[in-house]
């Protein structure tokens, strides 16, 4: 160990303390997780202008390594009069230890209170999906919006440190063809699309993320999907013609010098990048017209060939396939996946690969922010093939897409809670949190910046990414911990923010819940907008879409189920969730959520001004459903009994639900832009570029809610 006294000068730090003893630190000085740890903990005493009570002639902090008593990622924190010795069962528990006492600062508590404690990870792998601006998957505005803020290494620094402070532990970065950002092949440079400036830009900017990110205790993995190659590359030897627009449905093209290509790119790219911890392999995009067999017959000879070849080990991320035909929507089978298991477990036992391979599968398909059940994965059904037996050489991940809110901030602790606690098995690894329609960048959202606090997306969701990051650590974290940190930000009037939040913030949970969804565009909660089979068209949920929809938690009863055995004369298992009990529970929980933040006056503090009108907004949606279901039951029923009084109660519903959706509009109005929404841009069968100029907000959708009522009161 180093004993780092002089730290304002090793460290590089500029520090003016309120106090007069000297602070003394011990930490390795030649691990950059504890450099990192010690720099974030003394800047956060730089800002709070720190000072002891009790009279002594120094403090001290020391961090130490101890395997033997701890396991990895866990830390204990031994507090003594003026004496804190933090210990980890490695760096990075050491450094989640360390950050723990800069949160503990942050809130007021002072170094003398600071508690002994343990903590240890609940799962072992915690990782944010990210998609890159780059070759996307999908193609929008919405999307290549953030080329600039992604090519920034202050937006990387600000998020690596928002992971880590989050506990989060991996980073996986995503596109369609990502190798050419990173290298120049060397037998393929006619694949490059850059010169030698704009590639050494490149090469910088991913040498600088991975970088930081291992210095912040956090894996990396480059993620590509499959067999797309650069236009360069197509157009130089005549193949992959078919993918030149890089659409992700595309015939696969297996072409030997594309495997030799594809093969050569991952083993340059790890030899390149040795802070790059490992790689990740997904099958479908690009492989259209294969078999499972021959795509896992690719992977063998391209992704898994080109990382046995490279001079050094790494991780490996294998996707579990969510097609067992050449369709690529097609239900998963049991052969496909004893198919897959076998690969899989070949895979982890050849080698060149470090700790368990992470086996990935969609939690209910794109929407995990739904019910806490497992319902269905992509494609469908899910076997108990890769549990039974249990395997040895890999663990199950979940990951967490989330397609259904992007503007308005969210946080629910009990369901995040739930979620892990509920789908964590012995055989479990971790989650993936992220979207693949919303990259967390630039901030396209906030009308007025004026009096702002924050710069990028995803500083506006600290709520949604401490939750989930914090829990996935410890499910049994307190709430306190989120409460305290809306305090810290807001002082007295962040009392019961978390409160309304969590309740408010059921709102969405709730809809997907009761209404069965599967890909990206079949749900988008925070504009009551879904997918319509017919027309092809995302749009708002009319009444007989409400209707006619069934619900993905089984128990949950559908309107047309509801009315139908009302009418004759059955009842219900009284475990299940009818509409009535639903709209009640709407109901409740965000008049409740109305209540806690009505009275508070953010007055010049603009930051808490979106904190409230979000909880504001969420509220309203939910009590716009609750009456639009409310309604939907009287017009069912009328429509099978035509009684006159159910019509007039259903209309009456339906204008609450109007007015409800004018106070959202009157709250987001002056505060959120126009947004795209790549919901918006692959409908109505047309190129994306026809429908990019089309923007959400809910203004937007009030005249489709208005022509709705006016066509439901004509009607008979």
């Amino acid at each position: 160990m180093k004993r780092a006294a002089c730290l304002v000068v090793s460290l590089c730090l500029s520090l003016a303390y309120a106090f007069s003893q000297m602070l003394f630190l011990n930490f390795d000085i030649k691990s950059p997780p504890q450099v990192y740890a010690i720099s974030t903990l003394m800047k956060t005493v730089d800002q709070r202008g720190d000072r002891f009570k009790k009279d002594h002639d120094g403090f001290v902090i020391t961090l130490s390594i101890n395997a033997k008593q701890l396991g990895p990622e866990a830390f204990e924190i031994k507090a003594s009069w003026n004496k804190i010795l933090v210990i980890g069962g490695d760096d990075r528990g050491v450094l989640y230890g360390t950050l723990a006492i800069a949160e503990d600062i942050r809130n007021g508590i002072e170094f003398e209170d600071i508690r002994s404690r343990k903590e240890k990870p609940f799962l072992p792998f915690r990782a944010i999906k990210f998609d890159l601006p780059w070759d996307t998957y999908r193609h929008s505005t919405a999307l290549s919006l953030h080329d600039q803020t992604c090519r920034d290494t202050a937006f990387w620094r600000a998020f690596l440190d928002m992971m880590a402070q989050n506990r989060f532990n991996s980073l996986s970065l995503w596109n369609l063809h990502p190798y050419t950002f990173l290298i120049k092949p060397k037998n393929f440079p006619e694949a490059s699309p850059w010169n030698d400036a704009q590639m050494k830009e490149w090469q910088e900017l991913f040498h600088f993320i991975f970088r930081l990110a291992k210095a912040r205790g956090i894996d990396t993995y480059i993620i590509p999907f499959n067999i797309f190659v650069t236009p360069e590359f197509a157009k130089a030897h005549n193949v992959a013609m078919d993918n030149l627009q890089h659409n992700f449905y595309v015939p696969g093209d297996t072409s030997a010098i594309i495997k030799q290509y594809t093969r050569e790119c991952v083993t340059q790219m790890l030899d390149e990048y040795p802070d790059l911890t490992g790689m990740g392999l997904t099958l479908g995009e690009g492989m259209g017209g294969m078999t499972p067999q021959q795509r896992e017959d690719w992977m063998r000879e391209t992704i898994i060939a080109g990382m046995r070849l490279a001079n050094r080990k790494s991780k490996l991320i294998h996707r579990i396939p969510f097609s067992s035909s050449t369709s690529s929507l097609d239900v998963t089978s049991i052969e496909t996946e004893k198919m897959t298991r076998k690969e899989i477990e070949e895979g982890s036992g050849m080698g060149f690969t470090e700790g368990p391979i992470w086996a990935d599968l969609k939690f209910n398909w794109s929407h995990a922010h739904s019910t806490t059940k497992l319902i269905k994965v992509h494609g469908g059904k899910l076997y108990d093939t890769y549990f039974k037996p249990e395997p040895r050489n890999y663990k199950i991940t979940w990951t967490a897409r989330n397609e259904d809110f992007f503007c308005l901030r969210w946080g629910v602790p009990s369901f995040v809670r739930e979620h892990i606690i509920q789908n964590t098995h012995s055989w479990s690894g971790g989650y993936f949190v992220g979207s693949e329609t919303y990259i967390p960048a630039k901030d396209y959202f906030t009308k007025d910046t004026a009096g702002i606090n924050w710069k990028y997306a995803f500083e506006r969701q600290w709520l949604f990414y401490k939750i989930w990051g914090r829990l996935l650590y410890d499910p049994q974290t307190p709430d306190d911990i989120f409460k305290k940190e809306f305090v810290r930000r807001f002082g007295v009037k962040g009392n019961n923010l978390l409160e309304a939040s969590s309740l408010a913030g059921k709102t969405p949970l709730r809809l997907a819940s009761d209404f069965d969804l599967g890909w990206d565009f079949t749900l988008y909660s925070e504009g009551m907008l879904a997918l319509d089979a017919k027309t092809k068209r995302v749009g708002y949920i009319t009444v007989k879409k409400l209707i006619d929809q069934p619900p993905l938690d089984t128990d949950y009863v559908s309107i047309k189920e509801y009315v139908d055995s009302l009418v004759a004369g059955k009842g219900f298992d009284k475990r299940r969730i009818t509409p009535p009990m639903l709209a009640d529970m709407l109901e409740k929980d965000c008049n409740r959520a109305v209540e806690l933040v009505e009275n508070i006056n953010p007055e010049k503090n603009k930051p808490l001004a979106y904190e409230i009108a979000d909880i504001l907004v969420w509220a309203n949606l939910g009590l716009h459903l609750a009456e639009k279901i409310r309604g939907a039951v009287d017009l069912q029923t009328y429509w099978i009994k035509k009684t006159p009084e159910l019509k007039r109660s259903g209309i009456i519903h339906f204008q609450n639900a109007r007015d409800h959706w004018k106070i959202v509009v009157s709250i987001t109005k002056p505060l959120y832009n126009e947004m795209p929404l790549v919901h918006y841009s692959e409908q109505d069968g047309k190129p994306w570029q026809e429908n990019d100029k089309l923007r959400f907000h809910w203004s937007l959708i009030l005249p489709e809610i208005e022509s709705e009522l006016e066509m439901l009161k004509l009607e008979n």
